[in-house]
């Protein structure tokens, strides 16, 4: 009964974490309160599936002890009949309840930090990279999530060459974090007049947002150049010096923010950009040592990997990592992105789950 000692003890901790958020002691520490609540959302899937657990196992025990007994015939025909049943429900949740066991990715609560470049195919990957842009921005639309500009780069033309953006609210590094790669793109592009079908290519990089305990920068290791806005701003672009550029010399990093009017706004984002891609440093060789033992599906340390495909004469998206094929692209493109996201989430388990 491992299985059930481990369900019991989450369960034991998940009604202690309830009395003390009921607690007034508790009430007047906002901190405690914040970190019991996220405690509380990370455990209350598994409480649930004990309590269904517990249940179906004292009716599979009920029904064996009436069958046993043997004083009631008409009682055990009954109870025989079930316990086909409330077995195979114990079988399917004992599934359930090893996939709800697999160990958390400590960053899944993190917001995020992401950034879309155009790859290869000119004119038509940077209205791609567009396209990406967009698609995301309302996929966090309906996931309630806020988005924030960092920096961005346009062709002119309606594409972009190049954009970093924060994302944040519930799980977001949880459910975006399987969308780093390059992202290719076949269709008819619109400056195409024979109507012929092009293959083009945008990357894009999720990274999670990190506390300053996490990544320590030393500040003689930075090089910090501050210079006048480019492009639409209206009155204060090209007449104050507010964009900041950080160079992080020991590893050549360069992050650059413009977006805001305030310099020392620039300088705050630009830094939680620095800070991100050099976690994001740390994660990548973390799951580069893991590929090089094990055959990783879903997410690998090397970031050139083709990860999907747009085939819009198709209508058509494919998931290299998983085979998956879906025919609903004109909806994804849009936004709707969440079967993607959970078949990635559910192969990503399974994988854990096999490998543990």
């Amino acid at each position: 009964m491992e299985i059930y000692d481990k369900l019991k003890a989450i369960k034991e901790k998940f009604d202690k974490i309830n009395e003390q958020l009921a607690d007034p002691a508790y009430l007047s520490d906002q901190a405690k309160v914040v970190a019991l609540s996220k405690e509380r959302s990370s455990l209350v899937d598994i409480a649930e599936a004990f309590v269904e657990y517990d249940n179906l196992l004292k009716n599979i025990k009920g029904n064996q002890e009436i069958i046993e007994s043997g004083e009631d015939k008409e009682l055990a025909e009954i109870a025989e009949s079930e316990l086909g049943g409330l077995k195979s429900n114990k079988d399917l949740m004992e599934e359930k309840i090893k996939f709800l066991l697999v160990p958390k990715d400590p960053d899944d609560d993190k917001n995020v930090i992401m950034e879309i470049r155009a790859g290869t195919g000119g004119d038509e990957a940077g209205l791609f990279a567009a396209d990406l842009f967009r698609m995301y921005s309302r996929y966090s639309e309906v996931r309630g999530w806020k988005q924030e500009l960092i920096d961005m780069s346009d062709t002119g033309i309606g594409g972009i060459k190049e954009v970093v953006f924060s994302l944040s609210g519930a799980s977001v590094y949880a459910d975006l974090k399987f969308e780093s790669g390059v992202h290719r793109v076949q269709r008819v592009p619109a400056t195409e007049a024979n109507g012929r079908v092009h293959t083009s290519a945008a990357s894009v990089v999720v990274m999670p947002e990190v506390e300053d305990v996490e990544v320590n920068v030393d500040p003689n290791d930075l090089r910090i150049d501050v210079y006048r806005s480019g492009g639409a701003g209206g009155q204060n672009v090209n007449k104050v010096e507010t964009a900041i550029r950080i160079t992080h010399i020991p590893t050549g990093l360069v992050v650059q923010c413009q977006d805001e009017r305030s310099q020392l706004k620039n300088r705050q984002k630009a830094m939680k950009v620095l800070k991100a891609r050099l976690y994001d440093m740390k994660l990548n060789e973390q799951n580069s040592e893991i590929a090089a033992t094990r055959k990783t599906m879903v997410k690998s340390g090397d970031r050139s990997d083709k990860i999907r495909t747009y085939n819009f004469p198709q209508n058509r998206v494919t998931d290299h990592r998983i085979g998956l094929t879906l025919y609903n692209l004109s909806e994804i493109i849009e936004g709707d992105l969440g079967e993607l996201v959970e078949k990635l989430k559910l192969a990503d388990r399974a994988e854990k789950l096999n490998a543990g």
